[in-house]
């Protein structure tokens, strides 16, 4: 695991998970590699029917020189045709976006997991804390039972 978008889950409804692979140049490679990445606020779209990873934040590689890449550029992610049309329909769709939930390398390549995601509002954040508060004491509880 390289980068993780940990604060997706809490803004957004995670929808659908997709794989795609990455467009990277020697410097990205080696920098992703040593963890200097950053998905926070990057999002993925579809132009002229291909994949693009937008607002997507790699530091510069130390040993680069004068060969570096751009720390904030867009980036080509590979999939299947059928696939990209896919994802550009339900995009479309009012409230759905492409979000980058973590970049890893699997076989020595990197690849950038994707999910089809729905905004949370306020109140479904709000509603979710309950819940999950509320689980929480009930496991509390039974823990304390279990103990007496």
């Amino acid at each position: 695991m390289v980068a993780q978008n940990r604060s997706a889950s809490f803004h957004y409804n995670l929808l659908e998970r997709y794989e795609a692979g990455m467009v990277l140049r020697g410097t990205e490679v080696k920098a992703l590699r040593q963890g200097k990445a950053n998905i926070r606020e990057a999002y993925a779209l579809v132009r002229n029917g291909e994949l693009w990873l937008e607002n997507c934040h790699i530091l510069e590689y130390n040993a680069g020189g004068p060969w570096n890449h751009m720390p904030l550029g867009s980036r080509k992610l590979l999939m299947h045709k059928a696939e990209i049309r896919k994802l550009f329909g339900k995009t479309q769709q009012k409230g759905l976006t492409l979000i980058p939930t973590r970049i890893f390398f699997r076989g020595g390549i990197a690849k950038c997991e994707l999910a089809l995601a729905r905004s949370k509002k306020d109140w479904d954040r709000r509603a979710e804390e309950r819940r999950k508060e509320a689980n929480r004491e009930v496991k509390d509880a039974i823990y304390r039972s279990r103990r007496r």
